[in-house]
């Protein structure tokens, strides 16, 4: 992660609700966690199963080689740190 102070995800600023993602799933043995917003974490679960959080052990240029992440993360680039919407799950 670049920064404390920033999503791990979009990188934007963190806002007054902050979650904490398991970089490999709690169900998957993983310990490791990092800040996101509420509306980044529902996009990485929205997109990925755990077994496929698991197999990518946190590695942001995997996540981002989903191409519903990198239009997301794009879209979301712009919006206050405390945005809320509606996750649509993947199809």
């Amino acid at each position: 992660m670049t920064d404390v102070e920033a999503c791990w995800l979009c990188e934007r600023p963190l806002g007054n609700k902050v979650q904490q993602h398991h970089l490999v799933p709690k169900a998957k043995k993983g310990r490791e966690t990092v800040p996101v917003h509420p509306i980044c974490h529902r996009a990485i679960h929205a997109n990925f199963t755990n077994a496929e959080l698991a197999r990518m052990g946190g590695d942001r240029t995997a996540i981002f080689a989903n191409p519903a992440v990198t239009k997301f993360v794009q879209w979301v680039a712009d919006k206050p740190p405390d945005f809320h919407a509606p996750t649509r799950r993947a199809r």
